[in-house]
């Protein structure tokens, strides 16, 4: 799942490996892979279940939007490298070291615990 991982447009499980629990929480992810899917991403929704992973991507907007989103930013490892709540109408940042970006519903990430360092895993 890291370097030589070949992303394609779908769907799969996102699972928190890097943090104290005994039992990670599966979450729902979509896949944003290709250049229109990730231009998409969640422009005209009203909210998502679980979350959508923008690859490769490593900046977002939140224009157009309709409601607030948080933003993990991750490395190749899928290691996060900083997690911001953006509200509609603004332009994050750039993150040198970030490969991809999740985003979900602002307050979702913070309930699945994720913060900077926590390592992810993706099941397809």
């Amino acid at each position: 799942m890291g370097r030589d991982r070949q992303w394609r447009n779908g769907t799969g499980v996102l699972r928190i490996t890097g943090r104290d629990a005994s039992a990670p929480v599966p979450v729902p992810v979509e896949i944003a892979a290709s250049y229109g899917a990730r231009r998409r991403g969640l422009l005209g929704r009203d909210g998502i279940e679980g979350a959508i992973l923008l690859t490769p991507c490593n900046s977002v907007h939140t224009f157009r939007m309709r409601f607030s989103i948080d933003v993990a930013y991750l490395n190749r490892e899928l290691r996060i490298v900083d997690v911001h709540t953006m509200k509609p109408g603004r332009f994050g940042r750039p993150r040198l070291r970030a490969r991809h970006v999740l985003e979900a519903e602002a307050g979702a990430m913070a309930a699945w615990g994720l913060r900077p360092g926590v390592r992810l895993a993706i099941d397809v």
